[in-house]
C-alpha cells in the first residue's frame, strides 16, 4: 500500500470497526490500488469473502472520475468461486512471503511419505548416526569463508525446520540442487549429539516441480 495507508486504517478502525469494504475505503481514504493490496492479500476477507469477491468489490468500492463519476451502478457481486486451498496457499506467498493457513509440506505430505522423506518433529527423535531423509523448503543457505566450502541449509516443513550440512565433495556434486532449489530433499546421516541435531547430506533432490506456481525465496549468506 501507499504511504500513510495502514495508519489512517488503523485511526479509522479504532473510531468503529468497518462496515464494508466501502465504508474502509471511505473512512480510511483508499483508493482503489490500496484496496486491490489488501484484497490480494486476503485482508479483506471479514468484509468481503474470498480472495476473488474481495478483488471484485475493491473495484467497485472507489468512486469514478471524471465522466463516470455521476453514473449510477446497480451492479450485484457475481457467484465468484472461492479459490482452492492451492491457490490461497500461492497467492498468500506472493502477497506476503506466507500463509496464515496450512504449510505447503502439509499438503505435499502424503506424497513425501511415499517416498519416506520424514518431518522435523520425527527427525529429532532419530538416534545419532541413523541414516534419515528430509524434505522441506529452503529457508536459508550459509556458506561462511571460514568453513572450507562447507554449505548450512536450513530446511522448513509443518512441524519445524532442520539443519543441514553439506560438505564441500557433495556440494561440488549437488551444486544446482544446493543452489537452486526451493523444495529441496536431502538424504543423508542423522546427527544428535548434546541437543545439537542436524542432517549430513549425501545426495540432494530438486523437488521443486511439486510447489507448482508456489514462489519462495530463501535467505542466502555467503
Amino acid at each position: 500500500m501507499r504511504d500513510g495507508a495502514a495508519e489512517r486504517i488503523e485511526t479509522a478502525r479504532a473510531v468503529k470497526p468497518f462496515s464494508s469494504v466501502s465504508d474502509l475505503a471511505r473512512r480510511a481514504q483508499l483508493d482503489r490500488h490500496d484496496l486491490q493490496v489488501l484484497a490480494a492479500a486476503s485482508a479483506l476477507s471479514s468484509l468481503a469473502g474470498n480472495r476473488r469477491e474481495a478483488l471484485w468489490e475493491s473495484a467497485a468500492a472507489t468512486p469514478d472520475r471524471d465522466m463516470l463519476a455521476v453514473a449510477r451502478v446497480d451492479d450485484e457481486t457475481p457467484d465468484l468461486g472461492a479459490p482452492s486451498e492451492a491457490e490461497d496457499m500461492v497467492n498468500d506467498y506472493k502477497s506476503t512471503g506466507l500463509t496464515l493457513g496450512r504449510h505447503p509440506l502439509d499438503l505435499l505430505r502424503p506424497v513425501l511419505r511415499e517416498q519416506r522423506l520424514m518431518p522435523a518433529a520425527t527427525l529429532n527423535g532419530y538416534r545419532n548416526g541413523r541414516l534419515a531423509r528430509a524434505c522441506g523448503l529452503v529457508t536459508g543457505r550459509q556458506r561462511p569463508g571460514t568453513a572450507n566450502g562447507v554449505m548450512f541449509v536450513t530446511l522448513e516443513d509443518e512441524t519445524g525446520n532442520v539443519n543441514i550440512i553439506v560438505w564441500q565433495s557433495v556440494l561440488e556434486k549437488y551444486r544446482r540442487e544446493a543452489l537452486n532449489a526451493s523444495l529441496l530433499a536431502v538424504y543423508g546421516t542423522w546427527q544428535s549429539e548434546g541437543g545439537v541435531r542436524h542432517l549430513v547430506a549425501q545426495l540432494l533432490v530438486d523437488m521443486s516441480h511439486l510447489l507448482g506456481d508456489l514462489t519462495l525465496a530463501s535467505r542466502d549468506f555467503h
